[in-house]
């Protein structure tokens, strides 16, 4: 990774660093290459691990005003759910963006920063789901006997994970009685 236009914080001063050591706050122009979690060393491979994921309350579907603007809504919710602002769902069934978070305000920082830095001007719409749950199984038929089963409420979340998406306690209750081998997941580990 070339870490051209690294930058040093002291305070509110900022100023351009060539050399960095352990314990010194860098601020480093990031693409989608460096994610949470990354390491930097030059002596050994490092790998962070217990860095959480947690499993939205709240959530959203995105409207675009202009459909023009499809391409420039996806870099700036990829680039929001790398930083951790939001979640992104992409709904098996579909080509929503559903945003998932914590807590509501999230979103309205999320259209503010899509509006600023984006220049997307969007909605949101009230969906009928109230908590995902992410997915897995360690026999592949039976994961995908459930896929096939429950295709209206799978979504992939940014990063590719499989997300069960439910309208309530419930319906994820039921599901899970019925579907005994399918482990719901309340945190995922960043990559």
């Amino acid at each position: 990774v070339n870490l051209s236009k690294a930058t040093v914080f002291m305070a509110q001063n900022r100023a351009s660093v060539d050399e960095a050591y352990p314990g010194d706050i860098i601020g480093i122009h990031n693409h989608g290459t460096i994610k949470i979690g990354d390491t930097f060393s030059d002596k050994e491979l490092l790998k962070f691990t217990g860095i959480p994921n947690f499993a939205p309350e709240h959530f959203r579907r995105v409207l675009l005003k202009n459909p023009l603007k499809t391409k420039q809504l996806h870099k700036g919710l990829v680039q929001m759910a790398e930083e951790g602002a939001v979640q992104m769902f992409r709904p098996v069934m579909g080509s929503d963006y559903i945003l998932g978070a914590v807590g509501v305000l999230q979103f309205e920082v999320t259209m503010a920063r899509l509006k600023a830095e984006y220049n997307v001007d969007a909605i949101y719409e009230m969906v009928q789901y109230s908590l995902a749950r992410w997915v897995t199984c360690d026999d592949p038929k039976k994961l995908k006997t459930f896929e096939a089963k429950n295709q209206g409420n799978l979504a992939h979340d940014a990063e590719g994970h499989l997300a069960f998406m439910a309208d309530g306690q419930w319906r994820l209750n039921h599901t899970a009685e019925l579907f005994p081998e399918i482990v719901f997941h309340t945190t995922r580990e960043h990559n």
